[in-house]
């Protein structure tokens, strides 16, 4: 077998098309788009490349056909964050053969080692955390945009390499068309009821102010978490312009008390649902088929991201925000289906809320460590 670096057109069609050979067959898989996967590794569009280093390869066997790729990254802000210096490694393919995965893994390994690095985490992005992050080990649905999807065997393949689970991370999913448990109906209007209590949507015209108070919130929110690294308003900036083609202004929802940035809720309708068939290229075809999907409308949207500043925590103000963003959606018709992806097990208080709108268990994936 014979690994290959990534650094030309032909090596990087080929990393590109890896997944058209693992998924053939598996009629759940929705391929993502080439561009989001190239801008991951174009240090002109990612900006993790200005506190960060990455490289790439591929497979072949010894016929010279493609049967991998894996990706290696270091993310210099958050991996001292760790007990021993962390690297990350994603973008992970490959046919069921143990031999070809420890040679991905390895390569990954030893370049990290190189790098000073004394252990990795994957599969995970050279990014936030919101796309391509984790094994999927439950739940082999149609995945929602972002989420990663593999098939089952690959679990064992990183189990067999050495990885053990870091954390997991739960998706649920709630039926729109059914309305919320009384329970928390009744604690949420009474929340958005409140002197001082006030909520928006997200604007384009404002967003410099909406990607600051999500910001202000965000970092306050997860402060305490371990490993946590704060995020910078260019990178919230570039994630919303990316989210431009498919955001709807009112599935983005902020809470303010008495004039405070509060709590934030960002859900966006599931671009999935509108690139299947695509196979991962957006030419003049797909962009009209893509358009008019979106004009459509989709039945799922999917809650990227939410988090409530420490102090207002238990405040009620996430039920307040679902309450909200019930009372745009459902007039619409349209959706049957909120994906709240992904929470870690160690956020028990996300996973609570969850729980209380009453929404049901759709996946499970595992962010696992390998120490060196």
């Amino acid at each position: 077998m014979q690994i290959i670096e990534v650094n030309n057109k032909s090596t990087r069609t080929a990393f590109l098309n890896v997944p058209h050979l693992i998924y053939k067959n598996d009629e759940n898989w929705i391929c993502p788009l080439d561009q989001d996967v190239e801008q991951i590794f174009d240090p002109k569009k990612n900006p993790f490349f200005s506190h960060g280093v990455c490289t790439r390869w591929i497979l072949k066997d010894d016929q010279g056909q493609i049967v991998g790729r894996v990706a290696a990254f270091i993310n210099f802000k958050k991996a001292q964050q760790y007990e021993v210096p962390t690297g990350g490694m994603g973008f992970f393919e490959c046919i069921d053969d143990a031999e070809a995965a420890t040679l991905l893994f390895s390569t990954a390994e030893e370049w990290l080692k190189a790098q000073d690095m004394k252990a990795m985490e994957g599969p995970i992005n050279f990014g936030e955390n919101d796309s391509f992050w984790g094994l999927l080990v439950e739940g082999f649905t149609a995945p929602s945009y972002g989420m990663n999807y593999n098939p089952p065997y690959y679990h064992q393949l990183f189990k067999a390499y050495g990885f053990e689970t870091a954390y997991e991370q739960i998706t649920n999913h709630l039926d729109i068309t059914k309305p919320f448990p009384e329970r928390f109906t009744k604690i949420a209007n009474w929340v958005a009821n409140k002197p001082g209590y006030t909520f928006e949507h997200f604007s384009k015209k404002n967003s410099e102010k909406y990607v600051s108070d999500l910001m202000e919130i965000y970092n306050d929110a997860w402060k305490d978490f371990k490993n946590f690294v704060p995020i910078k308003k260019e990178t919230l900036m570039e994630s919303f312009k990316k989210m431009e083609t498919i955001m709807d202004e009112k599935l983005i929802w902020f809470a303010y008390v008495n004039g405070e940035p509060a709590s934030f809720l960002v859900t966006i309708p599931d671009a999935n649902q509108m690139i299947k068939g695509f196979n991962g290229k957006l030419g003049l075809l797909q962009m009209l088929i893509f358009a008019y999907r979106r004009w459509k409308g989709v039945s799922r949207m999917r809650a990227i991201v939410m988090g409530t500043k420490t102090a207002y925590q238990k405040h009620g103000l996430e039920s307040a925000l679902f309450i909200t963003l019930g009372k745009y959606v459902l007039p619409l018709n349209q959706y049957e289906e909120l994906e709240m992806s992904w929470v870690g097990d160690f956020n028990d208080k996300m996973l609570a809320i969850h729980e209380a709108t009453g929404a049901a268990f759709g996946k499970r994936h595992m962010t696992l460590r390998k120490d060196f």
